[in-house]
């Protein structure tokens, strides 16, 4: 007789991403703290929850429980009655479109293309725009924005007649959002188990099961997942008393700081805010390890004595960035998320498809001083970079032990100066490697930085224009002008590098000229081609801004609330009486449409359904501040790149009215042509040294000074030199870099 062992994993820690954030990739919080946790020796098992309860809602079996559910076809939207006429079709797909947006069926691509495949709702009465915008773009990019569809005709359906709360990449998000009360969270979680909640209890009990943790720690990035934390805190105390609760990331960081409600420690034991590597760790030892009478903790919340209680009494200093290890991915299905495309633009895509590890070059911010930013919380606050070796380094352990090679930087604004050592450091080491991050646009983004950073693997930049009105822009104390964001767009498109804007609308004071003004500069940006995409939020003040900490000085009155719960999004009145949220439809229309390359020349005007005032912009404001040559200043200190070593050098001889001189041509084979320069054989000389002693994987960089110290030990007038027409060639052709 055959006896089979039940397997259990059997670790100190179960880390949850619950439901739900992206479908593509993992959100990296738990990755972040298992890394730290392997330098513990402290063992964890992480999962991601949304992504199983989406994989199991969107199955076969998922979708006849679904369809099973009853519903009044005469008191339902004619879209839904469709979606249920057609539900033999959905159950027959489902399967094989998910296993294709796993890239694990990519032959499907066909089917799903011919139209005749997937059945259709209301969501494909999109398929004008995006005929238009794949038109050129590949199979499989229309098949996955097709399936995407298809997917969303879906929610539609289960939004609507099965659990008004459900989204793909939140859950219930609005009871997260602004909850001064805990009241009505605590009410549904108490109440029945929605539909959603029945799959993902089912999940987690056998995850538990399995595991069999004595912590079990919920990473709450955003209001979208704070219902589902709670909804299973809440079944963890009432099966299984003996697991400690907590919670930690980024909606605690920046929604909890205030909390003074008892019932929340119900159903979560620990609370820990900021970085969250040292708190997890003290709570750790306070939980699996010997009772400690004099128990130290680090940021954290907990009930004692029957009262909320905030404790940091321990005395030791959060880790280094150096110390806290490389993200682990390790049990999280990575092969199992799925690629969407719900935008037909190349940039939004990088969102929602594709694979990406996720790492930080910084911890905080390096420039710090946005007013509407949450600089006074130590996430943002505390600047400290990473050494662009460590970061290589574990980079390429990521490739290791997850099989892929792109990388997401997550940073607040990555530095320029480490990213221009980063991308060294990736061109040193032969890697191959796609990577892309969020900056700031500022100046030093140079055309030959923008280069590097390209060659080394970088696709797309996202950064914040916020309002392009140079008022405001000094007003939220951005740092930068709308000039400049011109030129440095310009630079990184140019480089092949697209580049995505936040846009923000409603900031304090902000008239309704400059709301227009600022549509204006968006639209002029897309027509220079020096923005591929953006995406306009309405200004939202933040109890932990300068604005939401001093809204006189912007002249905004808050409204005052009683905090128990979450303190974050301060409601307000902005003395200009303006209802900025009506120019909101319009804003985002003209976004669509410029995204697509089309409509630049429709009046302002026609993208509002009420009166506006003519723009004040000139209509070549943007191209003219692009006109602006580069000087010929020579700058002692620029770093000095060598890119290629691999020449071809050929000594002639040229004769020129009755003189003969001694020439080099001197021939590079780039990556897509051939160039060829020709040099007095002196300099020749000189210049082919260089090359060959300080390549890139010299790690020591030259500066001009130095270079033209060097040059001059033999020769004369390096400047004239320098700017010479074929070293000037070298330069546009990224064989010489200065940075």
């Amino acid at each position: 007789m055959l006896i089979f062992a039940k397997i259990f994993l059997l670790k100190d820690i179960l880390l949850i991403t619950p439901p739900f954030t992206q479908l593509n990739t993992p959100y990296p919080a738990t990755a972040y703290i298992k890394g730290f946790l392997n330098t513990k020796n402290i063992s964890s098992h992480q999962i991601d929850l949304g992504i199983e309860v989406i994989l199991e809602l969107f199955s076969k079996n998922g979708l006849q429980k679904v369809f099973n559910v009853s519903i009044d076809l005469y008191n339902v939207s004619e879209n839904s009655q469709r979606i249920f006429a057609l539900r033999e079709e959905y159950i027959k797909t489902i399967d094989q479109v998910i296993l294709f947006l796993q890239n694990q069926n990519p032959t499907l691509a066909r089917q799903i293309c011919s139209m005749n495949f997937l059945p259709e709702a209301s969501r494909f009465n999109q398929l004008d725009d995006m005929e238009f915008a794949f038109g050129n773009m590949g199979l499989q990019d229309k098949a996955k924005h097709l399936a995407t569809l298809y997917l969303e005709d879906l929610s539609d359906y289960i939004v609507e007649n099965i659990d008004s709360d459900f989204g793909f990449s939140r859950y219930a998000e609005r009871l997260g959002k602004s909850a001064n009360s805990f009241d009505e969270l605590y009410a549904k979680i108490n109440n029945a188990n929605s539909f959603i909640d029945e799959i993902t209890l089912d999940i987690l009990k056998k995850k538990l099961e399995l595991v069999q943790p004595k912590l079990v720690c919920f990473s709450v990035p955003f209001p979208g997942n704070l219902y589902s934390a709670f909804r299973c805190a809440k079944l963890i105390k009432e099966n299984y008393p003996h697991i400690k609760t907590a919670m930690g990331g980024g909606f605690p960081n920046t929604e909890l700081r205030d909390i003074k409600d008892k019932r929340v420690f119900e159903l979560i034991d620990f609370i820990t805010l900021d970085d969250g590597e040292l708190p997890l760790e003290l709570v750790y030892q306070n939980v699996c390890q010997t009772e400690n009478l004099e128990a130290e903790y680090k940021r954290t919340f907990l009930l004692e004595n029957g009262e909320v209680t905030y404790k940091n009494n321990s005395k030791k200093h959060d880790y280094k960035q150096a110390e806290v290890g490389t993200p682990d991915y390790s049990d999280l299905q990575l092969d199992h998320y799925i690629s969407v495309i719900e935008v037909a633009n190349p940039m939004h895509s990088l969102w929602s498809d594709g694979r990406w590890n996720k790492l930080t070059m910084a911890h905080g911010c390096y420039w710090g001083k946005c007013t509407f930013c949450d600089i006074s919380l130590d996430y943002i606050r505390i600047y400290e970079p990473i050494s662009a070796k460590i970061l290589v380094d574990r980079m390429e352990e990521l490739i290791q032990t997850t099989g892929e090679t792109g990388f997401h930087f997550v940073d607040e604004a990555a530095p320029p100066a480490l990213m221009r050592e980063v991308a060294l450091e990736i061109l040193r080491r032969n890697l191959v490697v796609t990577w892309w991050t969020n900056i700031r646009f500022e100046k030093s983004f140079t055309q030959d930085l923008c280069f590097l950073l390209k060659i080394s693997g970088c696709v797309a930049i996202s950064g914040g224009l916020e309002v392009a009105s140079d008022r405001l822009l000094k007003l939220i104390d951005k740092g930068v002008s709308v000039d400049q964001v011109a030129k440095v767009t310009r630079n990184f498109t140019e480089a092949g590098i697209m580049v995505h804007a936040y846009l923000m609308y409603g900031y304090p004071t902000q008239t309704v000229q400059e709301t227009v003004d600022s549509l204006e500069m968006v639209r002029q940006l897309f027509e220079m081609g020096i923005l591929q995409s953006g995406f306009w939020h309405q200004f939202a003040m933040t109890a932990h801004s300068p604005v939401g900490q001093n809204p006189e000085e912007f002249g905004v009155t808050p409204i005052k609330q009683e905090i128990l719960f979450a303190n974050n999004d301060i409601d307000f009145v902005d003395k200009t009486g303006i209802d900025h949220s009506k120019f909101s439809f319009g804003l985002k229309k003209s976004l669509f449409n410029y995204m697509h390359g089309i409509n630049f020349e429709m009046p302002l005007q026609d993208w509002f359904d009420f009166k506006i005032p003519r723009t004040t912009i000139h209509p070549d404001y943007i191209h003219d501040s692009l006109l602006e040559e580069e000087n010929f200043a020579f700058k002692p200190n620029s770093k000095i790149i060598f890119l290629d070593r691999n020449v071809i050098a050929e000594d002639f001889v040229k004769t020129k009215k009755g003189n003969s001189y001694n020439l080099t041509r001197i021939t590079f084979h780039l990556k897509t042509n051939i160039l060829k320069i020709e040099l007095e054989k002196e300099k020749a000389d000189w210049l082919i040294s260089v090359l060959q002693d300080n390549s890139i994987e010299n790690a020591k960089k030259i500066t001009l000074q130095q270079l033209k110290n060097q040059y001059e030990e033999h020769l004369e007038d390096f400047e004239l030199f320098w700017f010479s027409k074929p070293i000037q060639q070298l330069k546009e052709n990224g064989i010489i870099l200065s940075l």
